[in-house]
């Protein structure tokens, strides 16, 4: 195995198939499958995962079947799919415009143009940092690092075939128990989503939740015990300090019930605060990628085709080209200046003001997206594209852009215009939807591109195969988000009179988001609660910053805590749960590797990524699936089999099936050994 930062596999890279016809077509599939997942994942819960190890692995097991694949092509399409999977972040925007009535579903063209404008300025935008970030710089980049593993194993003799196989049923043993306790949960409603207890201590009310979701286990198992304590330390900052202490201080009414009041008490006020925490740690994180963003630009800038001793620059080190890097950069932005245009035409502005807006949203997109760029990519490298806080940065896209608005002057004329006075809300949402596309694959990127350093691929046959996921990934979104939003609607936004409000999909950030743009422009955003979550991220940072100088092992991010405070409770304990898993594991795994089992220990850990990819995929499937039935059938639970009144036994049904789930993942994991 090549050092991770020395050097890559040695390949005759122009004698081996990498980007083929066949290799295209089956990422375009996996992707479909992929965004679906996603997309319903995100707006459940408010997470996505990355799909790039389960890409791998499911190309690795299709192309042998043609008996002629090579590790460049599977790399060709997991780098396809991932890049498409990821793209679905931009539902942590985009349905804002349906929440606040601007759009009453998902116009094709519009959400296709937004969504792959945005995600193939994220490749044009990261090409310039590979060689700085990728190659020349010591980030870990977790996720890429496995995948390329992953490939190794699987292209490197008949044995691998074997690990292929088992691979692909580790995939599809998750997928199969995910998907059945799926649909006993949501289609059946046999089984309930959470547990949650709830205590009266005076005015003071207090929350203990559980949540039982297979798909957040497996998320959870992967941002590991870290990410996982910190995001405990924010649902316990929020239930057991923020929603007592405010209900004490404002008590509920006579008659009002606990569990509505406190949250309601979380919804309207505490969830703030995690916005203000998520918003500077994204600052930080700016801030600190700084000199790595120039230092990147500048040595994109000296970029040649040659070497400095005068050779040809290798196959494994080129980009595209320069000239085609402007002449697809001209050509997405002039996409972007029509899409915008569409999105404003109707609105009845004068023509100066419709191009000044116009201009404006390309400008910022641009710029803004291009910084934002430079920080999503180290910050994959550093933790990995599942951990990086893409919903924080379109925090901060979304109040500059609103407050660049209210700068401008323009806001006054867009309230008056016609037959909309939420257009301002409105074209912040979408602007910020072209910011959101350009950090999530600038965040998948510079992933793809480590493992294809890795196994020796053609960077710039790379970059065409992510523009090709970018296009694949955006004509599948809107279907996909108006089959959902049709079937279940968004909390505060049904489709039809009559639905079932508990089963609306909680789009947590696009939620949040649209609250804090409507609280800018209506000037009624609740600043204290944001500021209050600012001060906790910063003391945050400054703790984590004196363990990492100490060299301590502990860690405190700010994102992961902010992320806590402002997800529902039973997703976060969720989380957790998958955590605490994934750490008891480590350490039965250390002590396997003292004893010297480091082949058993690399079966073990490889089996935990395939197996929980698959708990995400098949939840995610299902809710798909249902979602189909759902719409075709045009009722809310066509499928349950038991009433409202079964609730209370669904839920310990719903611990008890948990617990055996747990247990089964945790036994398969270690019979890999």
């Amino acid at each position: 195995m090549p050092d991770p930062h020395s050097g890559v596999a040695q390949h005759n890279v122009a004698d081996v198939a990498e980007l083929t016809l066949r290799g295209v077509v089956l990422g375009a599939l996996i992707t479909v499958v992929f965004t679906a997942s996603n997309v319903y994942l995100g707006l459940k819960v408010g997470l996505t995962f990355s799909s790039a190890i389960p890409a791998a692995v499911i190309s690795m097991a299709v192309l042998r079947l043609f008996g002629s694949s090579g590790i460049l092509e599977n790399n060709m399409v997991q780098t396809q799919a991932s890049a498409a999977g990821t793209l679905s972040s931009v539902i942590f925007i985009l349905p804002g415009l349906v929440m606040i009535g601007h759009w009453q579903g998902f116009p094709y063209w519009q959400t296709f143009g937004i969504c792959a404008a945005g995600g193939m300025l994220g490749v044009l935008f990261t090409i310039p940092l590979r060689r700085v970030m990728v190659v020349q710089s010591e980030l870990p980049y977790p996720e890429g690092l496995a995948a390329a593993e992953i490939l190794r194993v699987g292209n490197a003799d008949t044995a691998g075939g074997d690990d292929v196989r088992r691979g692909l049923n580790d995939i599809w043993a998750g997928s199969i128990v995910s998907a059945a306790v799926g649909l006993v949960t949501g289609g059946f409603r046999l089984l309930s989503e959470g547990l949650n207890v709830w205590v009266g201590a005076g005015n003071a009310i207090f929350r203990l939740p559980l949540g039982f979701s297979l798909a957040l286990l497996g998320a959870g198992y992967l941002i590991g015990i870290v990410a996982g304590v910190a995001v405990l330390i924010g649902v316990i900052i929020s239930w057991v300090f923020a929603v007592p202490i405010l209900s004490v201080l404002t008590p509920a009414p006579q008659g009002a019930a606990l569990a509505a009041y406190a949250t309601g008490l979380w919804s309207s006020q505490v969830r703030f605060m995690g916005a203000g925490t998520i918003g500077v740690a994204a600052v930080w994180t700016l801030i600190t990628l700084f000199l790595p963003m120039v230092a990147g630009v500048r040595e994109s800038l000296r970029s040649r085709s040659t070497l400095d001793d005068g050779s040809e620059r290798p196959l494994t080190d080129r980009d595209l080209p320069v000239r085609a890097i402007a002449l697809i950069g001209i050509a997405v932005m002039a996409l972007l200046t029509l899409i915008f245009a569409v999105f404003l035409i109707d609105a009845g502005l004068s023509l100066p003001l419709l191009c000044g807006l116009v201009l404006m949203s390309l400008v910022f997109s641009c710029v803004f997206g291009f910084l934002v760029a430079a920080a999503c990519g180290y910050m994959a490298g550093l933790v990995g594209s599942s951990s990086s806080p893409i919903s924080g940065v379109g925090i901060i896209a979304m109040i500059l852009v609103s407050l660049l608005l209210l700068a401008s002057g323009s806001v006054d004329h867009l309230l008056d215009a016609p037959g909309s006075g939420k257009l301002p809300i409105a074209l912040a949402i979408f602007v910020t939807s072209a910011i959101i596309a350009i950090a999530a694959i600038a965040n998948d990127n510079l992933q793809d591109l480590k493992t294809g350093w890795l196994v020796g691929a053609t960077p710039y046959r790379q970059q065409i195969a992510l523009l090709i996921g970018c296009v694949v990934g955006a004509a599948v979104i809107s279907p996909i988000l108006e089959l959902l939003y049709n079937a279940y609607g968004f909390v505060g936004a049904l489709p039809r009179p009559g639905m079932d409000a508990s089963h609306a999909l909680a789009a947590p950030q696009a939620t949040l988001m649209t609250a804090i743009a409507n609280g800018i422009f209506t000037r009624q955003l609740n600043w204290t609660m944001i500021l209050i979550g600012v001060a906790i991220g910063a003391l945050l940072i400054i703790i984590d910053v004196i363990l990492e100088k100490r060299g301590s092992k502990a860690r405190v991010p700010a994102l992961a805590v902010g992320l806590g405070i402002y997800l529902p409770p039973s997703v976060g304990m969720a989380l957790v749960a998958g955590a605490l898993i994934a750490w008891g594991l480590q350490l039965h795994l250390a002590r396997r590797k003292a004893s010297g089992d480091r082949a058993g220990v690399e079966r073990i850990e490889r089996r935990g990524v395939l197996v929980t990819s698959g708990l995400i995929v098949g939840e995610s499937l299902m809710g798909v699936i249902l979602a189909a039935v759902i719409g075709a059938t045009g009722r809310d639970d066509p499928l349950a089999l038991v009433g409202a009144g079964f609730a209370p036994a669904a839920q310990w049904l719903g611990l008890a099936v948990f617990a055996l789930v747990i247990a089964w993942f945790v036994r398969r994991l270690l019979k890999a050994a």
